[in-house]
């Protein structure tokens, strides 16, 4: 095992490779607060890449109910049960450190294992592990979005839902929300590392993960360790696949991008538009260059209202997440790390930027790879969870990867009203 720098733990860590990063890293940030479930994302991702035979049960994107669905049904419940496990076993505690310390530790530091770590000092499992993992059944697969729109039931009420319908924000007394999940294409892969015959790579171009599959055998290695169960088993033709990115369009190759990067088609399709998706320039020490204006990064580290999913396993997931800001703090902390708390203020309380860079989500179906905010006029106060916000016609534009306008949107858009005599008209 090679010693590794994981800025989402603040501290380096175990892994089976030597650090090496790509020159650009495939990642995005998914707003959880504005997602309908409509599952348009899945529909878009199943009907390109996993129409075909053996790929019936395979949603390589998919948006699930928390706290109680999950695809493969159960996957972080089990993954987290085995870590701590693992914990308990060693005498270790799952727990963070220290205050935040700047960009190699915005959320302070993780001192327990991770599923790497635990897995080195830990028992082995049908022969040596790399990381901590299960392999689902395939019952476990079946559903894509089990236990839909089921919310967590009235306290002294296990088991039975709450028709009250007491729920008021920030925080919801009965509550549920949607969790939008594809491959993370992880900075330290756990696919990766698990597979033995070396047929997943990570792309030096764009840090996206790929399996070759003239190499692959179908060990199911990958599914095993991978923690997020992305990775997938085909029976028809006996090998894995897994979300390629779309590497396609995001290389400019597809016919509407006319040589320009362009968004997945999950992102593209989005109705809610809770996406944006972006590739973000890494320096020599594999941290990300500090571009102030790629919205990305402005979002995760400058702003950061957007966290990673379950940072405390330790792969470096590159999808980041803007939490729910009505679900119970203790859940989001488990899920999204110590950084909920902070994160959900800004977004409660956006300040004038990022509530100008939040109307970028969807504006093109090109990748943004920097932004410019033009200041316009005040034109109203509101009153925002007992503060009072100020709110500016303020102009938010985005530019791609060669300096040219993709998108111009407005923070507060004209409202034309029709005239009285043609009210009932179309």
């Amino acid at each position: 095992m090679s010693n590794v720098y994981n800025w989402h733990l603040g501290r380096e860590m175990s892994y089976p490779y030597e650090e090496r990063h790509p020159k650009w890293q495939f990642a995005a940030v998914f707003n959880t607060n504005r997602c309908i479930a409509c599952q348009t994302c899945s529909m878009a991702c199943k009907s390109t890449w996993t129409a075909g035979e053996g790929q019936e049960y395979m949603w390589w994107n998919n948006v699930e109910t928390k706290p109680y669905g999950g695809y493969p049904q159960g996957w972080d419940v089990k993954v987290l049960k085995l870590l701590a496990e693992e914990h308990r076993r060693q005498e270790r505690e799952m727990m963070w450190e220290g205050k935040p310390d700047g960009a190699r530790a915005p959320y302070g530091m993780y001192k327990g294992m991770t599923i790497f770590e635990a897995a080195e000092k830990g028992y082995p499992q049908e022969g040596e592990r790399v990381a901590v993992g299960y392999l689902p059944t395939e019952a476990e697969w079946r559903h894509p979005n089990i236990y839909e729109d089921t919310a967590v039931g009235a306290q002294g009420k296990k088991g039975r839902l709450s028709y009250s319908g007491d729920a008021t924000l920030p925080e919801h007394k009965v509550w549920f929300f949607y969790l939008q999940r594809l491959c993370n294409h992880c900075t330290y892969p756990a696919c990766v590392a698990a597979c033995p015959r070396k047929a997943i790579y990570k792309r030096e171009e764009d840090g996206i993960v790929l399996i070759d599959q003239s190499r692959c055998r179908g060990y199911k290695k990958c599914m095993e360790a991978c923690p997020y169960k992305k990775p997938m088993y085909r029976a028809a033709t006996r090998v894995t696949e897994k979300c390629i990115a779309c590497y396609p369009r995001v290389e400019g190759k597809d016919p509407m991008a006319k040589g320009e990067p362009m968004e997945t088609r999950c992102m593209s399709a989005c109705v809610g538009k809770i996406r944006l998706q972006g590739l973000v320039p890494i320096a020599e020490n594999g941290q990300w260059k500090e571009e102030r204006k790629n919205p990305l990064y402005f979002l995760t580290r400058v702003e950061q209202v957007a966290l990673p999913l379950y940072p405390q396993l330790g792969t470096e997931p590159n999808i980041y997440y803007i939490p729910p800001r009505w679900v119970p703090r203790q859940h989001l902390r488990q899920m999204f790390g110590p950084g909920v708390d902070d994160a959900i203020e800004r977004y409660t309380h956006p300040s004038r930027e990022l509530l100008a860079v939040l109307q970028l989500f969807k504006a093109t179906n090109k990748i943004l790879f920097s932004y410019e905010i033009k200041d316009g006029p005040k034109v109203s106060e509101i009153m925002l969870n007992g503060r009072k916000h100020e709110i500016y016609k303020d102009v938010a534009i985005g530019y791609g990867r060669d300096g040219q306008e993709l998108a111009r949107v407005s923070v507060e858009e004209d409202v034309i009203e029709r005239p009285k005599q043609y009210l009932n008209s179309i």
